[in-house]
Order: structure tokens, then sequence, then C-alpha cells
């Protein structure tokens, strides 16, 4: 279909698919929004690692953000790659996804009370709101497109299944819950699997490679906007100290390198070599979880330091530089193992980025592990970036 034929929303359009090799195509105005409104959601799950981590709750902290972030980076997910096969730009699509959006937004309202007290029911209403939608959705692509009829009912049936479990589960004892989580959590990951073993939908590599890079900047803003109000916080209650200056360069300077390393190589090219290998695109797109996180996770753990900095001087140094080191590592890890490393071509490459990650994490024993980190990843940055030809 033409790019004429897709601006504003007309009639009801049926949903026959899009062409995969459809020139131009990117991000629309509407997937925009609802990643400003996603990003709500990532800024209270920051928010809640950041006063978890500073009470010293870390396994807590992290394991309830880790399942919390799922929500909101598998609503994302699924959202992104079910438009980029389908999108027809109608008004009853259009509505469609603002009522995704609106329970995007009732997520993000119980992310706080899920960190605090495990309490799931704001949570799990919100994610209710969005997969009900989206089995809407792919409802209404299987009544338009019956040579994927197959693919879109076990979408739906799959995505109705795993939400009716989340549901079951707030009735479930608490003993129960944390291995129910894992089970659902499991079952969510393996809906696409099933689905598309039965014909695959028609997306779109460049459009695809736009909304990751997009949710990129958004999960990357998030970590500096968390990381500069707690060191504007420190400093205004200790008037600046040595520390605090290095924490801020070095923020600031993973900030940078963490942005270079995403961004030296396209997503685009990789995908479009990979359009039918469909084993090499589902590592890259659930890998992209790590990347979010951490990239997520950063803001907060750069915000605890600060807090190590001015309140708690007597608690573990190695422990609050952990808080920093890790989640940077993460990224460097993952951004390299499912963006980088297919496009890599010298063996050596395969020392360094990991030898990297280690020095990373051992900077969490450094007076100033952000700096630190910040310059190893830098230097990463500078080796994935030598040849930026897409």
């Amino acid at each position: 279909m033409s790019v004429n034929a897709r601006t504003g929303a007309g009639r009801w359009r049926a949903m026959t698919g899009r062409d995969p090799a459809e020139p131009h195509r990117s991000a629309t105005s509407l997937e925009l929004l609802l990643d400003l409104c996603f990003v709500v959601a990532v800024a209270q799950a920051s928010a809640s690692l950041h006063g978890a981590l500073a009470d010293g709750r870390f396994a807590t902290g992290v394991l309830r953000f880790a399942v919390v972030f799922f929500a909101i980076w598998w609503a994302w997910m699924n959202f992104t790659w079910f438009a980029s096969a389908y999108d027809p730009d109608d008004v009853p699509y259009r509505l469609t996804v603002l009522v995704q959006i609106a329970g995007s937004l009732v997520l993000a309202a119980g992310v706080r009370r899920a960190f605090e007290d495990g309490d799931l029911r704001v949570i799990t209403l919100g994610y209710t709101v969005l997969r009900t939608a989206l089995a809407a959705l792919w409802l209404r692509a299987a009544l338009s497109d019956p040579a994927r009829r197959r693919t879109a009912l076990r979408f739906a049936a799959g995505v109705t299944a795993c939400q009716l479990g989340w549901v079951a589960l707030l009735l479930a004892p608490e003993a129960v819950r944390p291995p129910g989580i894992a089970v659902l959590v499991v079952a969510e990951v393996a809906v696409p699997v099933w689905a598309q073993s039965a014909g695959m939908t028609p997306w779109h590599p460049r459009h695809i490679a736009e909304r990751y890079e997009s949710f990129t900047l958004i999960v990357l803003g998030e970590s500096v906007a968390a990381a500069t109000v707690a060191v504007r916080d420190a400093f205004d209650r200790h008037q600046g100290t040595g520390p605090l200056y290095t924490l801020a360069m070095g923020g600031l300077l993973m900030a940078f390198a963490m942005w270079w390393l995403y961004y030296a190589r396209s997503a685009h090219t990789l995908l479009a070599t990979t359009h039918r290998e469909h084993r090499r695109r589902f590592p890259w797109a659930y890998g992209h979880y790590l990347v979010f996180a951490a990239a997520t996770a950063e803001g907060a753990g750069l915000a605890a330091y600060a807090d190590h900095l001015t309140r708690h001087p007597g608690a573990s140094s190695a422990a609050a530089g952990a808080a920093v080191t890790v989640p940077a590592a993460v990224f460097l890890l993952t951004v390299w193992a499912v963006h980088l490393r297919p496009h890599r071509r010298h063996p050596a490459e395969r020392i360094v980025f990991p030898a990297a990650a280690v020095g990373v994490l051992a900077a969490s024993w450094s007076p100033a592990p952000a700096l630190l980190a910040g310059v190893l990843l830098a230097g990463a940055g500078a080796l994935a970036g030598r040849d930026t030809r897409r």
C-alpha cells in the first residue's frame, strides 16, 4: 500500500499485512505517543529500584525490578511487532492503541505498590487492559488475513491464556506466587515462538530497527534524568564534594558511551539480512530485554551511589559501586552479543568486549566506579565505532 494511502485515519481497513519491503516505512506519531506514555512506567520502575538499592534491599529490589520491567517491556515489544506487521492506521486501530496507552499508564501507577508491598493488583489491571486490547487486534487480523489466520489465532489464544493466568495468580496463596510468576513469564515468551511456527507475520526490518532504537533512547534518557536528579539533590545537601563531581562526570561519560555503543551499528542491516533466519531474530528481539532493563537500572544505580556518598558513608562501598557497574556490564555484554557481534569480523573482538565487561565489574571496588566504568565503556564504544559504515 502506498504511503499516501495511509495518511490519516479513514474507514475500517482490512488487516491483510504490511509489505515488508515497503519504502519509507517509519514510526508513526501514534507509536511515538505510546512510547512517551510507556516512559512513565519506565521512570516508576527506575525510581522504585533506586529506593530499594538505597535501602540496601538489593536482592528484593532487583528481583521485583526484573518482574515489573518484564511486564513493561513485553507489552511494548508485542505491540511493536504487531504494528510492524499489520498497522492499518484506521479509526478502530487508533482507538484500540489508545486503550493500550491507557493500560500502560495504569500499569505505571501500580509499579510503586508492586515494589514496596508486593501488591500486584494495580499493575495486573494495567497489564490486563494492554493485553486484552492486543488480543482483540490479533482477532481482527485473523478475520482479515486468511493466509496467516492460524498464526493470528494462536497469538490471540496465547495472549488471552497468559492473561487469565496473571489474573488467577492474584487469587493464589502467597507461597505460590513466585513460581507462578516464573511459569507465566516462560509461557509469555513462548507464545510468539509457538504462534509463528504456523507462519511468520510480515514485519518490516527498518521499522523494527527504528522502534527499538527509539526505545533505547527512552531508557537512556530516563537513566540520565534519574541520575541527574539524584546528583542535584546530593549537591544541594552537601554543596558538592570531590566524589560527587567524579560521579557526575562518570555518569555522563557512561551515558555517552552507552549511546555510542548501541548506535555504532544500525539494526536494520542485521535484521534485513536475517529476515528469513528466524532463529537469529528471536535472540535479537528477546535479548533487548537486558539492553533496556540494564539502561534503566543504570540511572537507579547512579542515584543509589549518590545516596551512598551523602547519606550512607558507612555502607559497603563495593556494594554501592556494584549498583553502578553491574547494569553497565550487562548492557555492554548484551549489546555486544545481540547487536554488535553479528557485524564483527575480527576474532580478537570476542575477547575485548567480555574483558571490558569484567573490567567494568572490577570497578566496583574502585573509589570512582562510575568514572572508571565510563572510561572502559568509552573504549569499547571506540572499538565498536571503528567502522561506521551502515
